[in-house]
């Protein structure tokens, strides 16, 4: 895979003070335009498409925050991290998930081990991480799509109803045998940890970075509408059940980001907890076809095929979104863009622009 001086790569510039900087966690496209969420903020970056003035294939920039404050009344407090971790674009309306997961401090350098081992036993939760939103996408008269509360449509900025302690989802899956005893487990320890979002209709699934249950990952299946002032789980079926389950045979790995193409569901899929280790590419081919016409409340799914492995380094460059280029970007050629958390040396170009890829498919 390219680096930043390779024509496949593609420059992303922010700024000192971009709510997104360099942990990627989301990507979306609306024309020349690329959405990105990052996993410490509570907002979404917007960046325009600008000439290239380097070997990098795309350049973004002139970048525009938007605060889900401005835009939801959140669970949370404003300025409380919403770990968003999945981003999807359907009918003008930009969705997004947060992780839904706990977190536990980790160890510091300088600390003693009595101020560690403290730090080590304390789990808390961010109210803002139990976010599942739609953002409506109005296109200004000067060209640029933005985020807004209420479009001029009537398309409205909604939530899925809770606060900062529960919500639908989790309410659904705290019994649930598989997930109910990881709901009080943090995330990076094999807890529960939402990290990828693909949209079909009405039906969201939501890719699980953990738990992963003998080496067997974990899709959501759930079905959403607006209700009043909030988004509410509809059943899938007369049964009244508000969730399905599809288990992947990822090799051991979790689900880092999900993305229809067509027909296909890709899964970019690597470590459940905080491990250098592979990430690679997974493809489900014929998906939307299996999803429409199951009925079946669980699912095992072994008939995916790798499509490419992507690179990492130790403690750095570890592949978070997936996307596919819009065609008017792509020159012809179907391509990935890729984008990472924590990028390395060779995924940056001074404090503010980062290097995601280009990575082509049939």
């Amino acid at each position: 895979m390219p680096n930043k001086r390779s024509s496949k790569a593609v420059r992303l510039e922010f700024t000192a003070d971009s709510l997104v900087k360099t942990n990627l966690s989301g990507a979306a496209f609306t024309g020349d335009w690329l959405w990105v969420a990052g996993d410490e903020a509570c907002g979404i970056d917007r960046l325009r498409r600008l000439d290239s003035h380097g070997p990098e294939q795309l350049r973004f920039g002139e970048v525009r925050d938007f605060p889900l404050a401005d835009l939801l009344d959140l669970p949370g407090a404003a300025d409380e991290e919403a770990d968003l971790e999945g981003m999807a674009v359907q009918d003008g309306m930009l969705w997004v998930v947060g992780s839904h997961g706990l977190k536990r401090k980790n160890a510091k350098d300088g600390k003693d081990d009595a101020a560690n081992a403290k730090r080590l036993a304390k789990v808390t939760l961010d109210g803002n991480r139990r976010l599942l939103a739609c953002l409506p996408i109005e296109v200004e008269p000067d060209g640029e799509p933005c985020l807004v509360s209420q479009a001029r449509d009537g398309r409205r900025a909604l939530r899925l109803k809770g606060d900062a302690q529960s919500n639908p989802l989790t309410d659904a899956l705290a019994d649930d045998p598989h997930f109910g005893p990881y709901m009080a487990i943090p995330g990076k320890d094999n807890g529960f940890d939402i990290e990828g979002l693909a949209l079909h209709g009405r039906r969201l699934l939501l890719g699980l970075r953990g738990p992963v249950l003998r080496g067997w990952a974990a899709l959501l299946e759930v079905e959403v509408e607006a209700r009043a002032d909030h988004l509410r789980l509809v059943p899938l079926d007369d049964s009244g059940r508000l969730f399905r389950k599809h288990f992947l045979q990822l090799e051991g790995m979790g689900i880092r980001d999900l993305h229809f193409s067509g027909d296909d569901l890709f899964i970019l899929a690597g470590p459940t907890m905080v491990l250098d280790g592979e990430i690679r590419l997974f493809r489900w081919p014929g998906a939307k076809a299996q999803l429409a016409d199951n009925r079946e409340p669980v699912r095992f799914v072994s008939t995916l095929t790798q499509s490419v492995a992507l690179p990492h380094g130790r403690g750095i460059n570890r592949a978070e979104a997936v996307c596919d280029l819009p065609p008017e970007l792509s020159g012809g050629q179907p391509s990935w863009l890729v984008l990472y958390d924590a990028p390395g040396p060779d995924r940056r170009d001074g404090e503010h622009a980062v290097f995601g890829d280009l990575l082509q498919h049939g």
